[in-house]
């Protein structure tokens, strides 16, 4: 029960329902917030417990301060939590062990239970192993099946073992657009309570529910489980930037377009830790589909949260996607009641503002590594050929000498080419060149929702087949929708047929090539890719384009609106220039360009209107965590420990809580470490975190061989999160990882100074090396560290190498917490210094004192970090709040929630 400090306690009535709420009006300044920081005040007025959330934080939050640097600490609790199966494996891993550890501490397991819902979507460990025919979907789940039996046998038994925790099956959807679709309430009930639905999930993309009003956020899996088990996130009351939207967007532009030109104003801005909101009358004009695939690229531009307020376009998404009129009404009646309804002419407070006119968004792409680095689509193929010149060794136009990458030597127009004939299994032969375009993708959650662009992709596709177009035999074409509903509107619409002409047959519902599970390119592909060092790229509609995270043979991404992807397939370079050149000849011998396929918005708009109704959201959500047959003939334990097999390589008990008593032990400083990885700029938690295929002669490779599963089934290490030991073996090992203290490789190296001159081996063995001699390990990095999307094993993984602390020149917001939530201590340099000014080569020796502070509970803000070479800096602590010092000194977040409710 809350104190009702500020007699916020009232009822509202809607229809023959009556529902206990907590008014805003009741604090003073909560009319000038702005839409997000309601959210927060709701739910401090409702939690108000008087010692975690006391009226001091409801009153610094109703006074916040527009300009001032966020200090204040709040508590703040989600409503709900959602998972991805990726991260929520080890979730359920950790809480399944915790009942083992609450057993052996005295306790009772049964305590170890969600204390708010959980739904966890698996989504990502679906494949593109088939394309390109009729059967191609039906081929990926049985693989998906068989690979992963051992994990949907641990998820069935955890759906029956813990209360409030529901599992959508596989070949259902994108745990984002079954969200916004689906899961979100918009407005929760409870208890006969009604208040704004709020949640963390384990996916940085969570963010995408942000387009229906909801606040809600990614988060690590550890922090995920803690907000589980019913502690709140501390977090610091944020600046909230409004970003002012006017105008409309002009016919010919999509929403991929115009989040492209989001994500780059705010990554130029700065936003990170902050909240966005988008206001003004441009936002009235916005799609919810729109809004949602603004939303979904909040973590592209680093903002803690990109919100839309509620309005008439959120009650008309709930009524199309099947919510209940009563749910309806009762969001609407809230949401005006609260002051949380949408007025475009109103100026809200904000702490920075941002403008757009709708109207100046151009076609674009973004690439060749960062979704921040839009290209106007008419420059593309020119910019091209430019960038590829940091991916190969170009020869001079005599012939007579090769270059480094890094010089700029005289290359003909085209850019620097390399043609390579490949012949086709079935007799096709081809030309394969640097800028081949070998993986064309329509996937992810950021595009898949949105069913303008989806149906503008299936136009083009229509349009390209009335033309005799089809894809180049040299691409991989997929199509993985995030919800079964797409589909549907396309069966209804007769376009289904033309994707599958030009290759873009389904092959999963799930998040796929987004996130590495493009599946291997045609062998013959691959082959001449790698004999001749071939740069070629990958077009996908989704929201990450990482290297190495694609496609290990591809070297240069790009993120497109869905419509551009089936283009790119049919041209099948990056050196064609789609607003211009040819993408082929029609039957008739003739060229046919871009403009003869791009459908009209009306064009659009007719299918939209005409093919999708509620009826298909209530068809594919009646029964939806009942699952297929295969899901239901899975075999799974009773019980409310689970029984661990000694020989899965798929599930096994982590050590987190071995040799853990009932009181932490002292905090101490860190003496004689040595360096398992020097780093630069935007390492982001894709590169620590292990993700893709295993391959056979890395230490995860040799750890699956050695236990007896052959090379067809290593699978991949997003299927394995739940095997602490492969996880390990995978951390730090990304291919394309540049550890500059063994300068000259790529990928999972470091220098292992156990060994006399300190030899190049692989960072797992150099760890357990340095674990045998008890010698402590930290990590130099870069600026933006640990930015990205794959979040808990990266903190995880780094602990369990050895890593005791982490020195960068910034943090990405949720890396740094969760490396805190894993006991390693995140650092700072000083401003305006880096490893490089100071000297640091990673080759010293380094010792960290001033952090046993923390024992007399309080946190120091900086410590002395010394080297055995005569460098001194005095690092900044970050450890940002009263909270996250708690995690530390229990030796993580795990440990402090297992503490806290065994003294309950």
């Amino acid at each position: 029960m809350s104190a009702n400090s500020f007699d916020a306690r009232s009822t509202l009535q809607v229809g023959d329902e009556s529902y206990e709420i907590f008014r805003l009006d009741k604090v003073e300044g909560s009319a000038r917030l702005p839409y997000s920081l309601k959210v927060l005040l709701e739910n401090l007025l409702r939690t108000e417990d008087g010692a975690n959330i006391t009226a001091d934080h409801i009153r610094a939050l109703g006074g916040w301060d527009s300009q001032a640097q966020p200090s204040q600490e709040i508590q703040f609790t989600p409503a709900r939590v959602i998972m991805q199966d990726f991260t929520g494996v080890p979730c359920v891993v950790d809480l399944a062990t915790m009942r083992e550890a609450v057993k052996e501490l005295g306790g009772d397991a049964n305590k170890i239970n969600p204390l708010s819902p959980a739904e966890m979507v698996i989504d990502h460990s679906v494949i593109a192993d088939k394309f390109g025919t009729n059967d191609a979907f039906k081929q990926n789940v049985d693989l998906e099946y068989g690979r992963n039996r051992e994990r949907y046998q641990f998820l069935r038994w955890g759906q029956t073992a813990f209360d409030d925790f529901k599992v959508v099956p596989p070949g259902t959807g994108i745990v984002h657009q079954v969200n916004i679709e689906h899961l979100a309430r918009v407005v929760m009930t409870r208890d006969g309570k009604a208040y704004p639905d709020t949640l963390v999930g384990t996916d940085s993309h969570t963010t995408m529910v942000n387009g229906l009003g909801v606040l809600g956020w990614g988060v690590g899996g550890i922090e995920a489980e803690a907000a589980m088990l019913g502690q709140p996130v501390s977090m610091l009351i944020p600046r909230v930037v409004g970003f002012k939207l006017t105008g409309e967007l002009t016919p010919g532009t999509t929403a991929t377009d115009l989040v492209l030109t989001i994500t780059e104003m705010l990554r130029k801005h700065g936003v990170v830790g902050k909240f966005v909101e988008f206001y003004g009358e441009g936002v009235a004009a916005t799609s919810l589909a729109n809004r949602a695939t603004i939303g979904n690229m909040s973590p592209e531009f680093g903002s803690t949260a990109a919100i839309f307020p509620i309005d008439g376009e959120t009650l008309n998404y709930m009524r199309l996607t099947g919510r209940s009129e009563q749910q309806v009404a009762l969001v609407e009646a809230y949401a005006k009641e609260q002051g949380l309804w949408l007025d475009p002419k109103a100026e809200p407070d904000f702490s920075e503002k941002l403008e757009l006119d709708l109207s100046t968004v151009v076609p674009s792409i973004a690439g060749p590594k960062r979704p921040q680095d839009r290209i106007v689509l008419a420059n593309a193929a020119q910019q091209f050929k430019s960038d590829v010149l940091n991916y190969v060794d170009v020869v001079d136009e005599a012939g007579k000498e090769s270059f480094p990458a890094s010089d700029s030597p005289a290359v003909t127009n085209g850019g620097p080419s390399n043609p390579v004939p490949v012949t086709a299994p079935d007799g096709t032969e081809y030309v394969l060149d640097h800028g081949a375009v070998t993986v064309a993708a329509i996937t992810s959650c950021t595009n898949t929702s949105n069913p303008y662009v989806m149906v503008a992709a299936a136009l083009v596709a229509k349009k390209a087949v009335e033309k005799g177009l089809t894809r180049k035999p040299w691409v991989k074409t997929t199509l993985a929708p995030g919800s079964k509903v797409v589909t549907d509107y396309f069966e209804k619409a007769g376009l289904t047929p033309y994707l599958d002409k030009v290759g873009f047959n389904l092959v999963g519902y799930g998040c796929t090539t987004c996130i590495g599970n493009s599946g291997p390119l045609p062998e013959e592909v691959s082959k001449a890719v790698n004999d001749h060092d071939l740069a070629v790229t990958s077009v996908l509609s989704g929201n990450r384009n990482f290297e190495g995270r694609i496609n290990p043979d591809v070297k240069m991404n790009y993120l497109a609106s869905p419509p551009l992807v089936v283009a790119y397939a049919l041209a099948g370079s990056m050196r064609v220039d789609v607003t211009k050149d040819s993408l082929g000849t029609d039957q008739d011998g003739n060229p046919v360009f871009l403009k003869d396929i791009w459908p009209s918005e009306a064009e659009v708009n007719d299918v939209v209107a005409n093919a999708i109704g509620e009826d298909m959201f209530s068809k594919s959500y009646s029964d939806v965590f009942a699952g297929d047959a295969q899901w239901q003939a899975l075999s799974i334990p009773t019980g409310d420990t689970f029984e661990w097999d000694a020989e899965s390589t798929y599930v096994r008990k982590p050590p987190y809580f071995e040799g853990m008593g009932m009181e932490p032990a002292p905090v101490e400083d860190i003496s004689g470490a040595r360096v398992l990885a020097k780093l630069g700029d935007s390492v982001t938690t894709d590169h620590i975190s292990p993700a893709g295929a295993i391959k056979a002669d890395t230490p995860a490779g040799k750890y699956l061989t050695e236990h007896g599963v052959e090379r067809r089934d290593f699978n991949s290490y997003g299927s394995r999160r739940g095997n602490h030991e492969i996880m390990i073996r995978g951390t730090f090992a990304n291919i394309r990882l540049r550890n500059q203290i063994a300068p000259g490789t790529e990928g999972g190296y470091t220098r292992d100074f156990t060994q006399a001159d300190g030899p190049v081996s692989f960072i797992y063995d150099a760890s357990r090396n340095y674990i045998e001699q008890g010698t402590p390990l930290v990590v130099l990095a870069g600026k933006e560290y640990g930015s990205g999307s794959s979040r808990d094993w990266a903190a995880k993984g780094t602990a369990l190498l050895g890593v005791k602390a982490v020195i960068a020149e910034s943090y990405e917001r949720i890396h740094r917490s969760n490396l805190i939530g894993m006991g390693v201590l995140p650092l700072q340099f000083p401003e305006g210094r880096t490893a490089e000014s100071l000297g640091l080569t990673g080759e010293e020796s380094f010792s960290v004192s001033g952090v046993t502070e923390l024992n007399d509970g309080t946190t120091p803000r900086t410590v002395k970090v010394t080297t055995d070479t005569g460098v001194e800096f005095d690092a900044v602590v970050r450890i940002d709040t009263p909270g996250e010092a708690d995690y530390y000194r229990n030796g993580g977040i795990l440990q402090y929630v297992l503490r806290s409710l065994i003294r309950k």
